[in-house]
């Protein structure tokens, strides 16, 4: 056997086998403990993992849940505001169309104003005769007055109105506003719905450093709340309003025209009944012209007889006168005053007295005559003027048929019309 044997170990000091155990026994003890650790750190990584996950599903949810309520209210409130809007938009259109008609009725007022005004200044060329402050012409310069008033009342009217729709105008942009904002927010929030974290259409996923920070013009929900609720109150007001005003226009449009149609019947009413007075007049002046004329052919007449009458008693005169002086050439005691000569004498004188009462009757009957001729020349120029007055009235009535219209218009006859006014035609039996 050798005397010795190389050997290779490592230049490291060596230890004990009891120091070998004790480090496998520390290292046991040690595996122990740290597997403990790990399995309790592991159990309770599993709770926690557990329960954060839950909370996370649960708060999704209930996110979840609150986006839908959040939209389905502000669904709700935009519906009332869009139904509040639909109805302010027929509300301005019915205000506008009221509108119109108001400025359509002020033109036609206007038309109104402008045949009284040229009926007023027709009638004012009538004749000095007939010149007069009749009821047709205070009529006239009433319904004038009115007409007046009325075009004033109503120009104002239309003015607030286009003042009103202005107002309307503006609270509807508001409102399309307030709906633009609330159909915003709801596109939103639907997309923030319909995000959960498996969406890959959303390009958008990233971390938002800045969402913590509350937005300055941020409001409470309660504030949203009475917004929305002033806003929904202040539109049914307006509406309300809107209906008021609009209603209140048409009631006063409407009185407007049957105080307008009223009068314009009284205006008429006393036009034809001037109209009537007028031919009254003039057909009695045409009945004294006529007996004028025949007292005239009459007179003329007497004149001629009384003329004849007259040159007659010139040779009756002559033969008396010539008779007396013939007697006066009787001879001697024959030349005496016997009744012969009184007789003659008489007859002479009441020849005479005759012939000057012929000529004064003569004389006066020609007078009386010139005075029915000057009459007779007042009364035709009197009923030249009665015929222009009548002609201006009967004019001034065609000038306003164009006021007749609807129900008002000129029928064939007054009987007609009464008729219809009346709404007697159900009540009338059929002709057989």
């Amino acid at each position: 056997m050798a005397k010795f044997v190389r050997t290779y170990e490592k230049p490291l000091p060596h230890i004990g086998l009891s120091d070998w155990y004790s480090k496998q026994w520390e290292l046991r003890q040690n595996s122990d403990i740290r597997r403990s650790e790990a399995c309790q750190l592991r159990s309770s990584s599993q709770a926690t993992r557990s329960e954060r996950n839950v909370r996370t599903k649960w708060d999704t949810y209930t996110n979840d849940a609150r986006l839908a309520d959040r939209i389905l209210e502000i669904s709700r409130w935009k519906d009332i505001l869009d139904d509040l809007l639909q109805k302010l938009v027929v509300e301005i259109d019915s205000l506008n169309d009221e509108k119109a008609n108001t400025v359509k009725d002020i033109e036609n007022i206007s038309q109104f104003q402008r045949i009284a005004n040229e009926c007023i200044s027709m009638r004012d060329c009538r004749r000095v005769t007939e010149l007069t402050y009749d009821e047709a012409d205070i009529e006239l310069k009433k319904e004038l007055c009115l007409i007046a008033n009325i075009h004033e009342t109503l120009t104002k009217r239309a003015q607030a109105a286009w003042e009103k729709l202005n107002y309307l105008e503006a609270f509807k942009f508001k409102l399309n506003l307030n709906i633009e904002d609330k159909d915003a927010a709801i596109k939103i929030d639907q997309e923030n719905l319909e995000l959960c974290k498996t969406s890959h259409a959303y390009m958008n996923l990233s971390y938002k450093p800045k969402t913590h920070n509350t937005d300055k013009n941020s409001i409470t929900y309660e504030i949203w709340l009475d917004r929305c609720r002033e806003s929904k109150l202040t539109a049914e007001n307006e509406l309300s309003e809107c209906y008021t005003f609009r209603e209140t226009t048409r009631v006063m449009r409407e009185h407007a025209l049957n105080d307008i149609n009223a009068q314009q019947d009284a205006t008429d009413y006393t036009l034809r009944k001037r109209i009537y007075q007028t031919q009254k007049a003039r057909n009695e002046c045409e009945w004294q012209k006529l007996k004028v004329q025949q007292e005239m052919e009459i007179l003329e007449k007497e004149i001629k007889q009384l003329e004849k009458t007259l040159t007659s008693k010139i040779n009756v005169v002559k033969c008396v006168e010539t008779r007396l002086e013939n007697r006066v050439y009787r001879p001697g005691q024959e030349l005496c005053k016997d009744e012969v000569e009184l007789g003659l004498k008489n007859e002479v004188l009441q020849l005479k007295q005759t012939e000057e009462n012929l000529i004064k009757m003569i004389e006066h009957t020609k007078a009386s005559y010139n005075n029915l001729e000057s009459l007779l020349m007042r009364i035709d120029k009197n009923l030249e003027d009665k015929q222009h007055s009548l002609n201006t009235d009967v004019m001034c009535l065609d000038m306003r048929a164009p006021l007749k219209t609807g129900n008002r218009s000129r029928l064939s006859n007054e009987t007609d019309r009464n008729i219809v006014l009346t709404h007697m035609k159900k009540e009338i039996p059929l002709e057989l």
